[in-house]
């Protein structure tokens, strides 16, 4: 346990053969239940999960009395669907084996990707009622002395949510490879918007931690099942009104290969935020509730498309010398002024709607 906390780890892992033992190994004694996932890996991940959780099962046993169902699951009843509505259980997606010590070994079905991992382990994580639960990458490049300082801001209450920043301190965005710091801004921005945390950066830092209560609120189940998992998480947090504390950290990297298909991670991600954006709209400012924001970000932006495509029209009126583009084009000018006019409104109001939300730590 952690200062009366009960501490689960989530571990996502696929073909992470040579640093998932070395993690597994190194979580401090205070976890005391590791959810480690072998997302359908091609190599000996599975068996090196299996291996460091027998080395260290003597030593090191937990706290928690699994509620989940031990064992190897196959039966008919357990694969079929729920049709009540409710979440499917756990075994429709995954085999879970017999606990051995604080580990508990899950073994996917088929390859769900990072947040199909991450979600199989917060389900797992609910029903065992773990106080705190926090995801930590296979790959070896998370500093495991640092998750004492995503677990205080929880157990003291003072944030739902916690997370790594890489870009909080110059020293570390120094040490981020430069390619992933052009792209991690980006969509740090992007998510900005779409999830209503203004705040908060580094997004697709995978080194959190998140409260039960937290958990119960965002419909685990619906979680996205990609590498966009943390900005779909985001957003859904915002719109439960879930603190988050932004805690500044280094990352490791070493020899450690990216799985990220950048062709088909960049257009997926960016949909869904843009689908998360105009959810997080109606639910939190329109249906549940009501404030003017929604409706400036929704005229703002059809008003500057139509700038942008009057603009577009009298360039090729200019082109082809008909009509008084002059004129046209001052009127395009004035109508795209006004609607990046009303976004920017927009986005006044949404940082103030959610600033007493957020908090950040720096080293």
């Amino acid at each position: 346990m952690y200062r009366e906390a009960t501490v689960g780890v989530v571990l996502p892992a696929y073909n992470e053969e040579g640093f998932v033992g070395d993690v597994i190994r190194e979580i401090p004694e205070y976890v005391d239940r590791i959810y480690a996932i072998d997302d359908q890996s091609t190599d000996g991940t599975w068996e090196e999960i299996l291996a460091a959780a027998r080395a260290g099962s003597g030593a090191q046993t937990g706290t928690i009395s699994s509620a989940v169902v031990d064992g190897d699951h196959s039966s008919a009843a357990d694969d079929q669907p729920r049709t009540d509505g409710g979440p499917e259980p756990l075994t429709t997606r995954a085999t879970l084996h017999d606990s051995i010590g604080r580990v508990l070994p899950i073994q996917h079905r088929e390859n769900m990707g990072a947040g199909g991992a991450i979600k199989t382990g917060y389900l797992a994580a609910l029903e065992e009622g773990v106080t705190v639960t926090a995801t930590i990458d296979a790959d070896g490049q998370m500093d495991l002395s640092q998750l004492p300082r995503l677990l205080d801001p929880i157990v003291e209450g003072r944030a739902d949510y916690a997370k790594g920043n890489r870009l909080l301190d110059r020293e570390y965005r120094a040490a981020m490879p430069r390619f992933r710091f052009v792209g991690n801004s980006m969509l740090t921005f992007l998510t900005k918007i779409a999830s209503g945390y203004w705040k908060t950066m580094d997004p697709q830092n995978g080194y959190t931690a998140i409260s039960h209560e937290a958990l119960e609120a965002v419909d685990v189940p619906s979680l996205y099942e990609y590498y966009g998992y943390c900005n779909d998480l985001l957003v859904k947090l915002n719109v439960n009104e879930m603190r988050v504390a932004d805690v500044g950290m280094p990352a490791v990297y070493g020899d450690e290969e990216s799985s990220i298909e950048y062709s088909t991670y960049i257009p997926n991600v960016s949909f869904m935020l843009l689908r998360d954006f105009l959810w997080r709209l109606k639910t939190k400012h329109l249906v549940t509730d009501f404030h003017p924001l929604a409706l400036f970000y929704l005229v703002g932006a059809g008003t500057t498309a139509l700038g942008i495509v009057a603009a577009c029209l009298t360039l090729v009126d200019a082109v082809g010398q008909n009509g008084p583009v002059l004129t046209s084009g001052i009127a395009s000018a004035i109508v795209c002024c006004l609607g990046v006019l009303l976004l920017l409104f927009a986005m006044v109001f949404d940082m103030a709607e959610s600033e007493q939300l957020e908090q950040q730590y720096p080293q």
